[in-house]
């Protein structure tokens, strides 16, 4: 199959939206573009002396809602076109959440896996020190993604504080909890995706104790989500995965269990009671539940026919293919797409931020019932706009959050 270029798949499912709200041409293409993207060469010395150029980026889609917001991605295929279109799902990600954010994503292509902390120091504070002229607490916000995590974000944040001359903890989010992190980040995304799921299984009727769960993709977001569900729900796991592959046991394995054994040999392949099972072949397993946790485009019209779950909870970003979504919701599957199901981790995020705005610290209790509160409105506001169009759940999402990002454009006189 041929190679999907993501940001053309972000513009297919706008221009499907777009259509079914016969949505203003000019509107459209004001949409269909980001609203600002750099580009920066980052040199920086190596641990053996030689100096080495990496490329990075940083995309600002749309700041009508409020300052862009969005991860730093550190990752040797890394492309400006995954980076536009990630920045463009944070768009909708944050309308859709109703918070009062735009959407925002940078890049830097390098391997992490073969550098130095040193090294990855280095290059975290050039990066941000490259962008700084367009990122703030109340311009842009970054946070960690692939491949970066808060010490990162704290490297990030003391360099941007040294050259404002004042500490600006709230430049970044996702940082360590001693410099202005959140409680409750750590699981955010599977959290709030097992709010939505909650919600899904309420309307669907399915109950979700006992309810058989599989997960494609074992790492923060996928480990999270297995052992929440078992916790919050008693949902079986019955099957996991991660890039060397996947193990199934039907009658049930322990989300801990297949953490500690990843943690040990590197993968949960070779996990205890359990059977081999490939990528692939998880994802068309009879579960109640399936969550795609780990690439994008995993599935795809090739295999959508084969998907025997009944909800299916997109913790990754577009695991999912246009062409895929119409005979999933043919099929009567019920999909939550990924800028909401994963929509937890920005949230949390916006909860950072507001913290950092006032020096004052949530309990996790608290971060715990705001994201609650936010997901089920969220979920409802697109099962609302499903029913009322008649059209499958991303889309629909797609009109929640296209609709309030145009009435803030507007609103601002912008169309």
């Amino acid at each position: 199959m041929a190679e999907q270029n993501p940001f053309e798949n972000a513009r297919k499912q706008l221009k499907k939206c777009a259509d079914i709200m016969e949505l203003d041409e000019g509107i459209h293409e004001i949409l269909r573009n980001p609203m600002r993207e750099m580009h920066v060469s980052l040199p920086v010395r190596m641990d053996d002396g030689s100096m080495k150029v990496f490329q990075g980026f940083r995309v600002q889609y749309n700041d009508a809602k409020g300052p862009t917001k969005g991860g730093i991605r550190f990752h040797p295929e890394e492309t400006v076109d995954t980076v536009k279109a990630l920045a463009a799902w944070m768009t909708w990600k944050c309308a859709v959440m109703d918070i009062p954010l735009g959407g925002g994503k940078g890049g830097v292509i390098c391997n992490p896996k073969e550098m130095s902390a040193g090294e990855l120091e280095r290059l975290s504070r050039k990066f941000i020190s490259s962008i700084s002229m367009i990122v703030g607490p109340d311009k842009d916000v970054p946070a960690p993604d692939v491949y970066t995590n808060p010490q990162m974000m704290a490297w990030m944040m003391d360099e941007f504080s040294k050259f404002s001359g004042k500490n600006q903890a709230g430049v970044i989010t996702g940082k360590p909890l001693s410099i202005g992190g959140s409680l409750g980040r750590g699981d955010a995304t599977a959290r709030g995706g097992l709010y939505a799921v909650r919600e899904a299984a309420a309307e669907i009727g399915l109950d979700l104790k006992d309810a058989t769960v599989a997960i494609q993709g074992y790492g923060n977001a996928g480990y999270f989500a297995g052992v929440l569900c078992e916790e919050l729900f008693g949902c079986k796991v019955v099957a996991v995965s991660d890039s060397r592959g996947g193990v199934v046991n039907m009658d049930g394995l322990s989300a801990q269990a297949a953490q500690d054994h990843k943690m040990e040999t590197g993968s949960v392949v070779g996990l205890a009671g359990t059977e081999p099972i490939s990528n692939e072949d998880l994802l068309e397993l009879d579960v109640d539940v399936l969550v795609p946790a780990a690439l994008e485009h995993v599935i795809t019209h090739e295999n959508a026919d084969k998907i025997k779950a009944k909800i299916v909870a997109e913790l990754a970003n577009g695991p999912t293919t246009p062409e895929a979504d119409e005979i999933l919701f043919k099929n009567g599957v019920h999909m939550i797409p990924d800028f909401l199901c994963n929509g937890g981790g920005v949230t949390v995020s916006y909860f950072e931020m507001v913290q950092n705005f006032y020096m004052y610290r949530w309990s996790e209790e608290r971060v715990h019932n705001r994201l609650d509160a936010k997901m089920t409105n969220a979920y409802h506001a697109v099962l609302e706009a499903s029913k009322e169009y008649n059209i499958e759940m991303r889309t629909a999402a797609y009109v929640v959050a296209i609709n309030r990002v145009v009435e803030a454009m507007a609103d601002r006189g912008w169309l």
